[in-house]
Order: C-alpha cells, then structure tokens, then sequence
C-alpha cells in the first residue's frame, strides 16, 4: 500500500542516498564473483556470465519503460496503452524474444542475441496492431495520446481526438514505436540472460555431475531457461512499482524515471545472477 499511495512525481530522481546504498551493494555482489573467481571456484567465463546477467537485466528493466501499458482505464477506453498490466506486458514480449533467442542458442551469440531481439519486436508489433484495430472498430474511437500535444513523430495533433474526461486512448504512433522498440531490447536482454547462463551451465554442469556435454545438454538448457524467466520477472516487476501504473510509452513523463529502476535491476539482477551461478560450484564433502 505505501508504494501506491506514495505516488512519486513523474520523473522524480532517485534518492542520492539510497544510489549510494545500491551501487556499494553492486560492488559487493560483482566483488564476491570476483574473489570466487580468483579463488578457483568460477572461472573467469562464469564471471563474464554475471556481468552479462547484469546487462540483460538492465536492458530488460529500461525495455519496459517504452512499452505502452493501459490497465484497466486502457480496457474502456479512457487511457491509451494495451489494456494489461506492465509485468504481463513486459513478460509476454520478453519472454516471446526469450525464448526464441533460446532456440537460436546453438548457432552462437550474434544469431541468438538478433533472433530474441527480433522475436520480442514482432510479438510488440502484432500487439500493437491488433490492439489498435480493437480500439478503432470494436470499439469507435481514435488513437490520441493524453501527455503530448502533438505526436512526436508524425507530428500529429491530439487533442481534438480526445474524449472528454479521459486521459486519451487507443495506440498513438510514438506508443506503437515505443512498443516495438521495448519488445527488441526487451527481447535481446533477456536472450543475453539466458546465454550467458547457458554458457555457465554448459562449462560448470560436465564437471559438477561427471558427465560429457552432450548428456549434460538439456539439463543446461532446462536449467538456464528456468532462471532466466525467473530473472525477467524479477526485473518486470521492479519496474512496475518504479512506473506505478500506467505509460504511454517514451513520451510520457514517467519515462524520466527509468535510471532509478536500471540501478535497482543492477544490483537485482547482480544478486539473483550470483545465486543463480552458484550451482555450478562443487560443493566440498
């Protein structure tokens, strides 16, 4: 209840203090992989899988701040956005990326990383879509933003297609974009989760269980899928407290808030990483 009624300002900043406390807690997480790596637990690929674990999740969290989320007021047609919540949103589109990434895992980094970009656009674009023709025939009403005079990028004006006593509806143009866009990093970032955890497993798992590669393969991949859906949750819903209910997309003034919630992904996605590479480590007897 404290996080809804606090209801912060749109782009309000993050606490100096309360960064302070975030990055000395990334510090310390990055720290202990690091000494663990030193130390001859992880090997220094295990490390670069943490780092990786951290980007994605930062790209997952600055993702979701471009997608176009109605709720509830979205399903009446008295706010633009899809008419879903952000982390069914967001998981939907990063998941579908996802898992496509996952599916193009074997032929290497760049193929799987463009294939989960690619996957988690089209999903967004065919939302996106689908959306809009709901909302114009289904439901007679025309696309206008209620945070922009004017569309950013076709210039079109707004106004005179809100309702009245709404806060406007339907997909504008720069929210159709914002969505896409969302869906392609949100796509990469979770794609870059799962192989950097894949790569992990599949290097830590032989040795672990005394098995080859191959035997070890679909545990790997079982594994690495599993944490990474995991992971894309945990960083869809921090972002959904930091936006506290509805955007229209990157011109909305909400979207000012996304350094706070990259920084609270970091040091999230940095711990849950850490865990999550953890059961690689043999365990002494």
């Amino acid at each position: 209840m404290s996080a809804i009624a606090a209801k912060p300002a749109a782009g309000a900043g993050m606490p100096k203090g309360a960064a302070a406390i975030a990055i000395v807690l990334l510090l310390v997480v990055v720290g202990i992989g690091y000494y663990m790596t030193m130390t001859g637990f992880f090997t220094m690929a295990v490390f670069y899988s943490l780092i990786g674990i951290i980007i994605g999740g930062m790209l997952v969290t600055f993702s979701v701040h471009l997608v176009p989320v109605g709720g509830a007021p979205a399903a009446m047609g008295q706010a633009p956005g899809i008419a879903t919540g952000v982390t069914m949103l967001a998981a939907g589109a990063g998941l579908a990326g996802l898992f496509k990434g996952a599916w193009a895992a074997q032929f290497g980094y760049l193929p799987a990383l463009g294939t989960g970009a690619i996957g988690g656009a089209l999903l967004m674009a065919l939302t996106c879509m689908f959306v809009n023709v709901t909302y114009v025939y289904g439901m007679g009403i025309p696309s206008a933003s209620g945070k922009v005079r004017n569309d950013p990028i076709t210039g079109d004006s707004q106004d005179e297609y809100k309702s009245q006593g709404t806060e406007g509806h339907g997909l504008p143009f720069i929210s159709y974009v914002g969505g896409v866009l969302g869906g392609l990093i949100g796509g990469f970032g979770g794609t870059l989760i799962y192989i950097s955890l894949y790569d992990a497993y599949l290097n830590g798992l032989p040795i672990l269980m005394d098995g080859t590669t191959e035997s070890i393969m679909p545990i790997a991949v079982s594994v690495a899928g599993i944490f990474a859906i995991g992971m894309f949750l945990v960083n869809a819903v921090l972002t959904a407290y930091n936006i506290t209910g509805t955007i229209e997309g990157p011109h909305d003034p909400k979207f000012k808030r996304f350094p706070r919630a990259i920084v609270a992904s970091a040091v999230a996605s940095a711990l849950t990483g850490l865990l999550a590479l953890l059961i690689i480590v043999p365990m002494p007897i």
